[in-house]
């Protein structure tokens, strides 16, 4: 399928000069995540912002990781579909740290490897409970996406870079919309 990009120019004032920033999002995508693409005008980062990066960041690829290990083992569409939608979050993500010049955390892309040892612990508890039935994989990726959800929410609380902010709100988002589908799969016992 063609990926259509829609470009937007957004004009900041900033006396005495006039600025610019790109903003641009693919509008066929369900959960696109708008992001600063360059670096003019940017605010300074505080400290709780820039670990919520960090922590986003790898957060997005242990979603990822964990739906690529669980796909491979249950084979269901759900997680095909969801870690295609957590790698556009990471990348998303990488824009974000790359734009504030913050190390990225998730440099090593292999899958189920976290240069973060809470992360790393995390993935490996969630893929053994995933991996004991189906309707338990799909408890895994409910608790992944409530994760996702609840630390969002708390980033947004202190977050005020306007790009971040769009960022998080769209992740937000689709976290959500992954919910809901992992709830429909859910069996009621």
């Amino acid at each position: 399928m063609k990926n259509t990009f829609i470009v937007l120019l957004v004009t900041f004032v900033s006396l005495p000069t006039l600025t610019f920033n790109t903003i641009a999002f693919n509008k066929n995508e369900k959960d696109s995540c708008i992001t600063v693409l360059n670096k003019t005008d940017l605010k300074e980062l505080s400290i709780e912002e820039r670990n919520g990066l960090i922590r986003m960041r790898v957060e997005e690829k242990l979603a990822r990781d964990a739906y690529i290990t669980l796909g491979e083992i249950w084979s269901v569409r759900i997680f095909q579909n969801i870690q295609k939608s957590e790698q556009r979050h990471m990348d998303a993500m990488k824009r974000l740290i790359d734009i504030y010049e913050i190390p990225d955390p998730a440099e090593n892309d292999a899958v189920g490897i976290f240069s973060l040892i809470e992360f790393q612990k995390l993935y490996d508890e969630l893929v053994q409970k995933g991996t004991a039935s189906y309707n338990d994989a799909m408890l895994v990726g409910r608790e992944i996406e409530e994760l996702d959800i609840s630390d969002l929410e708390n980033q947004l609380l202190i977050v005020d870079n306007p790009d971040i902010k769009i960022v998080y709100e769209n992740l937000k988002a689709a976290s959500e919309r992954h919910l809901k589908a992992f709830n429909r799969h859910i069996k009621k016992n």
